[in-house]
């Protein structure tokens, strides 16, 4: 099913409001979900509704808004997130570290005692469009063994990084450091959809295609043991840095209805204009993308594309023509609002 942003949205945004969540905070997880929707990044969209409203329900996660700066300085602030919801604690914790940036060339943030952060792009996205140079992190529940070993230890563990063009679209990457997304193996398993061979391997070692034996085993590392030094960078930065839990010790956030996450992130944000003027770095920035689109292309390539361009790209095509959500999804957002007196949206009155 297509469904318009604005509608999609409105809707996410009521559910909250209806269990009880204050409208602002309610608006910026609807429009960071539906971002990532937008963006092709489904495993982070709205999909995570369902699983969202289950810890709010079971007071797991706090419902309101409540953190605290515990140290900072002109460059710097460690947040307490005081286990509120993820996504507005690192909104915060972005748009502080930009702030300090754009006043003192360079702004640091961790926070700490947080939730699942949602799809990191949003902040890096941020970041670029306030002319600014940055990289996120945050860790997660372990899925995937280090190098060498057969036992769950990290998390997927993203990492982005946003970069200002002139005329170009900011450069926006954002990759698991797993060779996928859990999320992504997740909304497989929910949509009764097989996942490609390569992603994960059962808790036996042994490759599937089955998301449900992908969940009880192990997610690989992209890249290999490079992925896997990637993956250990981004825990220091993200837990060991701020304060937060780390590895094996985060909860589960699909199944583990009685702990605490203690997730964290972490935001490094420098002005663009630290080392040249703003538009001679810009001008150069566009004529670098300009330069790889160009570069001599292999047999079977139509086209070289930039970091990030591909989601850009999508976003833009699904504004115009609505976002896909499966008939499982909109399913849920449906009992969600039921449960609550929620309007649903006309036209997405499916039947179960």
């Amino acid at each position: 099913m297509q469904v318009k942003r604005e509608i999609l949205t409105d809707w996410v945004k009521d559910i909250f409001c209806g269990m009880g969540m204050g409208e602002n905070q309610a608006a910026t997880i609807s429009n960071h979900l539906v971002l990532a929707n937008l963006r092709g990044v489904d495993s982070h969209g709205v999909s995570k509704v369902d699983i969202y409203s289950k810890r709010l329900e079971k007071k797991i996660v706090n419902m309101d808004l409540t953190y605290s700066i515990e140290k900072e300085t002109p460059v710097s602030a460690l947040i307490d997130g005081q286990n509120s919801m993820g996504i507005p604690l690192a909104t915060k914790g972005m748009e502080l570290a930009t702030r300090k940036a754009v006043k003192s060339g360079v702004g640091i943030v961790g926070v700490k005692h947080s939730n699942h952060g949602g799809m990191l792009a949003a902040y890096t996205s941020y970041a670029a469009a306030n002319d600014c140079i940055a990289l996120a992190t945050t860790n997660a529940a372990p899925s995937m063994a280090p190098w060498g070993g057969k036992e769950k230890f990290f998390g997927t563990n993203p990492i982005s990084y946003g970069i200002p063009t002139g005329e170009e679209m900011n450069i926006v990457f954002d990759m698991a450091t797993t060779i996928v997304a859990k999320g992504k193996i997740v909304l497989a398993e929910m949509e009764n959809r097989k996942i490609p061979l390569g992603w994960a391997i059962t808790k036996d070692g042994k490759d599937t295609t089955d998301p449900k034996e992908a969940l009880e085993g192990m997610i690989l590392p992209s890249g290999g043991p490079k992925g896997y030094g990637i993956t250990f960078f981004v825990e220091v930065l993200s837990s060991l840095f701020t304060g937060a839990t780390y590895g094996p010790h985060i909860s589960n956030l699909f199944h583990d209805f009685e702990n605490k996450q203690d997730v964290g992130q972490f935001f490094f944000v420098m002005r663009a204009d630290l080392f040249e003027d703003l538009h001679v770095f810009k001008n150069r920035m566009d004529k670098l993308v300009e330069e790889i689109r160009n570069v001599d292309k292999m047999e079977n390539v139509s086209r070289i594309y930039l970091p990030g361009e591909i989601e850009w790209e999508l976003s833009k095509k699904r504004e115009l023509e609505g976002i896909p959500v499966s008939d499982e999804v909109i399913g849920q957002l449906k009992d969600i609002s039921i449960k609550y007196q929620v309007n649903i949206p006309e036209g997405l009155e499916i039947t179960n």
